[in-house]
């Protein structure tokens, strides 16, 4: 792998990390190296496998392997103003929920295929793509179709109807509480 092609990826946010202060170096998490490795069906090195992932790597599995029950269930949170986006990912994390932002539909369609959520809350104004882009094309890619999308917006109520006729799965309409959030979220998780 080159060097160069690694700092690409941390800078298009495929890989998640972060700057030492001073230098401005990259650091990156190995289980977030690991897991983009395998989101992205590469090979991970034995150096970076555990005990009992060596042994399920080096005996075939049955049957595909699912995810453990005490994982975090992923949200994805696309919203451009910077401030709500926060707010939202504060209060999903604290609900133990695995959070990550995008801020644009094109940052959205690289988080859906690197983050794999199970979940996303959607902003309808967004500039270039928007809201109503990103979830066309999620309902129209077979491996985005199954994901839960929770419109969050401040929209009028024709498009916010719009938006459910075109697959979102639950409004939320700003202003809310947070308790609100999580109740919507909860129940859509629950609904899977």
């Amino acid at each position: 792998m080159n060097f160069r092609t690694v700092i690409r990826w941390i800078e298009k946010g495929y890989i998640k990390a972060y700057k030492l202060p001073g230098r401005g170096d990259n650091r990156v998490k190995v289980e977030d190296f690991v897991s983009f490795l395998e989101a992205n069906d590469m090979p991970v090195p034995e150096v970076y496998l555990t005990n009992s992932e060596s042994k399920r790597a080096a005996k075939p599995a049955s049957k595909p392997a699912s995810k453990p029950e005490t994982a975090k269930q992923r949200i994805l949170i696309i919203e451009d103003d910077d401030n709500m986006a926060k707010s939202i990912a504060r209060g999903l994390s604290r609900a133990g929920y695995e959070v990550d932002r995008a801020a644009t539909g094109v940052e959205a369609g690289i988080k859906l295929a690197t983050f794999k959520p199970e979940l996303v809350t959607l902003d309808l104004n967004m500039p270039g793509m928007s809201g109503l882009e990103v979830l066309a094309v999620m309902k129209a890619k077979s491996e985005y179709a199954g994901i839960k999308v929770l419109l969050v917006s401040a929209a009028g109520k024709a498009d916010l109807i719009l938006a459910t006729d075109s697959g979102a799965d639950a409004v939320l309409e700003k202003p809310f509480k947070n308790e609100d959030l999580l109740k919507s979220v909860a129940g859509l998780c629950a609904g899977k």
